[in-house]
């Protein structure tokens, strides 16, 4: 394996993001956390009661076996980006859209794919395009949570993984 990339995707609830991307080959890792809010390591129920924190999954993959565009659009194939502060039947802005960069250069990557999607609605698309501003790994009964409870709640479609293996 070559060196590995970040990227951090909020899509509504973090549980079904998380099994989503660890099924996607060249995904090597998923960690699901709580990204750009203002308390500093903040629990579940904080970020339930206004911590500002979006629940976001670190998505490491490796760039050779899948690129950055590949992941981005993924992620737009689960989500209505159309749609704030609402993913599913989960509201606040918790459950907000975003894709969150740490490196400057994807950012023409982001962009574009960004400008793609937008060209499919007729709405504006409202997902944040942002710099990750802190990232707090989220408490364990939240890592990898539909691996542990299969009948758990989850408002992702993994229909669209077809053709990615």
């Amino acid at each position: 394996m070559g060196q590995t990339k970040d990227i951090y995707l909020a899509g509504g609830c973090f549980w079904g993001i998380d099994e989503y991307f660890s099924r996607i080959p060249g995904v090597v890792g998923t960690e699901s956390g709580y990204a750009n809010g203002s308390t500093a390591n903040p629990s579940y129920e904080e970020v339930c009661h206004g911590s500002g924190h979006a629940e976001t999954v670190r998505v490491t993959y490796d760039p050779a076996r899948v690129g950055l565009a590949t992941i981005v659009r993924q992620l737009f194939e689960v989500i209505d980006p159309t749609s704030r502060n609402r993913q599913g039947n989960d509201r606040g802005v918790q459950y907000r859209t975003g894709v969150y960069y740490t490196d400057e250069a994807d950012l023409p990557v982001l962009r574009q794919v960004f400008a793609d999607e937008q060209a499919a609605y007729d709405k504006p698309i409202v997902t944040e395009l942002m710099p990750l501003e802190n990232f707090y790994i989220a408490e364990e009964y939240h890592q990898d949570y539909l691996k542990k409870n299969p009948g758990g709640y989850c408002h992702v479609d993994f229909s669209s993984l077809k053709g990615l293996g």
